[in-house]
């Protein structure tokens, strides 16, 4: 056995062997280096460019004037009206359908019915046809000869929000012209799709009677029983004159959230009537029922202004309230109401969508009034 003193001597000699390999090394940047024979080489600041003078002062809070937010808000619809001119401006492009080629718009009583005449043409529908009314419908008829005297291009006529009662009676037309010619595919296909609302009908979907959502005010009705307070006279008044003898029951029980059908008597009902409805009536019922959501206060709006159901109306007491756009509005958008009662309204949301609710509301009554 090598002794340890001899062991140590060979160690030192082979460490010193490495050293000097280590410094023999190239200086090449990418070559190893032994870290602990390597030269510790200190930092090199970089020049860091200082702007002379004092610092900036913080940033504060702009100082808001009413007069200021007045006019700034004046100043951005002037910039939003002056955008709407440009698209609208009909003098400047050349395309046909860019010009207004009418400039007065009017209504003409012929001996078959009301027709609206840009200048000396009729208005026509889509499918070519010469749009005309019935003689008792003139404001139906004056309604169309402004929405035409409002465009400013031929190219708008053919967007239906901007003539949406050309576009409604059009429709009833359609339906009429179907029913004439003895094809009953547009009038099943609108019957079939208007019962499927009464499965989800807005006025029979009643919320729960305790929500744990809801905060609980002291004094003030549940959403459950306001609903039940507009629903049920208007339940009430189609069960005596329109439905008789049939049962309109609540979709939704207090706790429970899967839906109840109707029976099958009142579907059956139900439908016989819908099918049984005028081109115009059914038109109408349509427009309603897809503003609403609800065949039920479509039925009620279009039964209390259409002139096929002037006999119900003859036993009214006088000063009775009849139902109207707001009524009907009332009723669609109660729930929604009702939230913006506890959380507040939506700026440019709610009050927009109540607005339109209302405007298709009333194409509802001047279609069939």
């Amino acid at each position: 056995m090598e002794p340890l003193s001899s062991r140590a001597v060979k160690a030192t000699s082979s460490l010193s062997a490495r050293s000097q390999r280590c410094r023999r090394l190239p200086t090449h940047p990418f070559s190893p280096r032994c870290l602990h024979t390597s030269p510790s080489r200190e930092a090199t600041p970089l020049p860091h460019p200082t702007v002379p003078g004092p610092p900036p002062q913080a940033p504060q809070a702009a100082v808001s004037f009413p007069q200021d937010r007045i006019a700034k808000k004046k100043q951005q619809a002037e910039l939003l009206k002056q955008g709407q001119q440009a698209r609208a401006d009909a003098t400047k492009p050349t395309g046909a359908l860019r010009k207004r080629f009418w400039r007065n718009v009017s209504v003409k009583d012929t001996g078959e019915g009301l027709q609206v005449l840009l200048d000396s043409r009729p208005v026509r529908m889509a499918s070519r046809q010469v749009l005309q009314l019935p003689h008792d419908k003139r404001a139906l008829a004056t309604s169309i000869a402004v929405e035409w005297d409002q465009l400013v291009s031929a190219q708008q006529a053919l967007r239906q929000h901007f003539i949406p009662m050309t576009s409604l009676t059009s429709r009833a037309q359609d339906i009429e012209r179907a029913d004439t010619n003895g094809d009953p595919t547009i009038r099943d296909a609108l019957v079939k799709m208007l019962l499927r609302y009464l499965g989800t009908d807005t006025l029979l979907c009643w919320a729960p009677e305790k929500n744990i959502h809801e905060p609980e005010y002291e004094g003030r009705k549940s959403l459950r029983k306001r609903q039940r307070e507009v629903a049920e006279p208007i339940i009430a008044y189609l069960n005596t004159h329109i439905f008789p003898g049939v049962t309109i029951q609540p979709i939704l029980d207090e706790d429970s959230i899967m839906p109840t059908k109707q029976p099958e008597m009142t579907r059956e009902v139900i439908r016989g009537w819908v099918a049984g409805l005028p081109a115009f009536e059914l038109a109408a019922l349509e427009r309603g029922v897809l503003a609403t959501k609800s065949l039920l206060v479509a039925t009620r709006l279009l039964v209390e202004w259409s002139r096929e159901f002037s006999h119900l109306r003859r036993d009214r007491a006088d000063g009775e309230n009849r139902f109207g756009v707001d009524e009907a509005a009332e009723a669609a958008t109660l729930e929604v109401m009702h939230q913006i009662g506890q959380w507040g309204e939506v700026e440019d949301t709610h009050d927009v969508e109540r607005e339109d609710l209302k405007r298709q509301l009333g194409s509802v009554i001047l279609l069939v009034g």
